[in-house]
């Protein structure tokens, strides 16, 4: 579904780049993980991924096709909620339809039904204003979705939530992506949430932002029961997940002195 091949990107030739050599493949229906410390570029892989940043070399794919723009095959998800404060959740959630052009009844008719995919049906005339963090963001789903893309970009897109709204989102969005069958690439932080969500998780690197790491998660699905984290295998991606992770961080520690 993306194949991403050789991408760097440099803003100042005399400075070192932001991404080298960046290599990626997520399968039909995969979901997968970028997964790295403050600085090593997975945001930035995201953007250029979506369209929304240019590459300074290499090239992306989606479908077969290249895909160097924004496209109906792709949507993104931001960890800020993005909402526009004078539209009702219906509204916000439509937008991405109005931007590509669908006629008002049609959209607002996909919209709705979007955000009961999402649990927001009955709240679908409220402005976010009057919706918690967690009903936002699902929300900001519902718009990402409602464009019916083949893949799903999201950028810590939970970060922001307490640890509870969180979790509920996390199986959300399992849930919904297996019933779309969607391809998904997410970025975040944090060891726990890539193996609980992840059929594969690439470590990035640091000084420059590359791929030093690919790791099946292969923990079995749906993972609802939370005695999968007392497997032997949980225990061992953490550690190594872990361990890569500091090592990283120890050489951003030593370029920064």
């Amino acid at each position: 579904m993306l194949s991403v091949i050789n991408v760097t990107k440099s803003y100042d030739p005399a400075k070192p780049p932001i991404l080298v050599d960046f290599n990626l493949e997520v399968g039909a229906g995969e979901f997968v993980s970028l997964l790295g410390p403050s600085g090593c570029g997975k945001t930035t892989a995201l953007r250029i991924v979506t369209g929304l940043l240019e590459q300074s070399d290499g090239e992306v794919f989606v479908n077969g096709e290249a895909s160097n723009g924004p496209s109906r095959d792709k949507a993104i998800v931001f960890q800020s909620f993005n909402l526009f404060p004078w539209k009702t959740a219906l509204q916000n959630a439509a937008y991405g339809l109005e931007v590509q052009g669908v006629p008002k009844k049609e959209r607002l008719a996909r919209a709705a039904e979007y955000l009961e995919l999402v649990g927001l049906g009955s709240r679908k005339d409220h402005f976010p204003s009057q919706l918690s963090g967690g009903q936002q963001q699902r929300v900001g789903l519902a718009r990402a979705l409602a464009i019916e893309p083949k893949l799903l970009l999201m950028d810590e897109p939970f970060g922001a939530l307490d640890a509870l709204t969180r979790e509920q989102l996390q199986g959300l969005l399992l849930k919904i992506v297996a019933e779309k069958g969607l391809s998904v690439l997410f970025v975040t932080h944090s060891i726990d949430e890539a193996i609980y969500l992840s059929d594969r998780i690439i470590v990035m690197g640091v000084n420059p932002g590359r791929v030093i790491a690919d790791l099946p998660v292969d923990i079995e699905k749906p993972r609802t029961d939370s005695n999968w984290r007392a497997t032997e295998r949980y225990a061992e991606l953490r550690d190594e997940c872990w361990n890569l992770l500091q090592s990283q961080i120890k050489i951003a520690a030593g370029a920064a002195k």
